[in-house]
């Protein structure tokens, strides 16, 4: 009698868990994954610095959404295996484009390291740094995105495999800045060389004060460390022109380029800051005739 009384009560989420299970393991193959490439600029030359990895699972309908795909993962007991097997994916693809056009053999690449795979027991340093080999890339042009939509439990574990991955010559981004759970600790902790403003900072961010403050903020401190700040989301020209005066070094967003699955370099809009300055040089220069 209980476990009917159970099974009538949590029937629906057993088994929407169990479709999301079986659906983790089906997309772990690589046919079941795609990968995309988003340029990541400078938003005072308007050069592509780089590319961030994304990764989406195809047709799995137990998955409302990508997001939702990485949640489960992360909370599944196989971080580990998991983002092993997509970060091999993910280079051998990104490989097989650099191939194609050695033009981008030198930009960096940012990939996304859920912070919990750094506190697994099937961790094994080196791991990256075989796949670099295998495919010809050099740490120094890598970036690893550490998100924080994860609360970091073990800070003393965290920091010790970041340093490890420091001194091998890994350069660490702090995903999704401003939204997690210990923003402002994982920043003075990790020290790292890229923080990554999430794209609820950014919308909407040339008529909104708070959001205003708090990248003024993380732009000061960013200044007296020597990271650079990098603001993801950017979809309008307003967004954009308002992050350029107020100094922040690089953008990523729909306006600049979108995830393609092919390499290809983003661009500033045609009425960026940048280009609305050059046209009032050459006005002045026509006046001045």
């Amino acid at each position: 009698m209980h476990y009917l009384t159970f099974l009538k009560k949590h029937g629906k989420k057993l088994y929407n868990e169990s479709n999301k299970y079986w659906a983790l393991r089906y997309a772990l193959n690589e046919h079941s994954i795609e990968t995309y490439f988003q340029p990541i600029l400078c938003l005072r030359t308007g050069q592509t610095l780089g590319f961030e990895i994304l990764n989406r699972p195809v047709n799995i309908n137990a998955f409302t959404n990508t997001e939702e795909f990485y949640d489960f993962v992360g909370k599944s007991g196989e971080v580990f295996s998991i983002e092993t097997f997509i970060r091999r994916l993910s280079f051998k693809r990104i490989a097989d484009q650099v191939s194609a056009e050695p033009f981008y053999n030198k930009k960096m690449i940012f990939i996304n390291v859920h912070p919990q795979v750094l506190a697994d027991p099937s961790y094994r340093t080196g791991e990256t740094l075989e796949i670099l080999t295998k495919y010809n890339f050099k740490p120094e042009q890598i970036v690893l995105e550490l998100t924080e939509k994860e609360a970091v439990t073990d800070y003393p574990q965290f920091v010790k495999v970041i340093q490890h991955y420091k001194q091998q010559g890994f350069r660490i981004a702090l995903d999704d800045a401003g939204t997690g759970y210990n923003s402002l600790k994982t920043i003075l902790y990790v020290k790292p060389d890229f923080i990554k403003l999430d794209k609820s900072l950014i919308r909407g961010i040339h008529s909104q004060i708070t959001q205003q403050h708090l990248v003024k903020l993380l732009l000061d401190y960013a200044y007296n460390s020597g990271t650079k700040v990098i603001a993801e989301g950017i979809e309008t020209n307003d967004e954009l022109i308002y992050l350029q005066k107020a100094g922040v070094h690089i953008g990523q967003g729909y306006h600049l380029g979108k995830p393609l699955g092919t390499l290809l370099n983003g661009s500033l809009p045609q009425y960026g800051l940048q280009n609305v300055s050059l046209l009032k040089t050459k006005l002045k220069t026509v006046n001045r005739r």
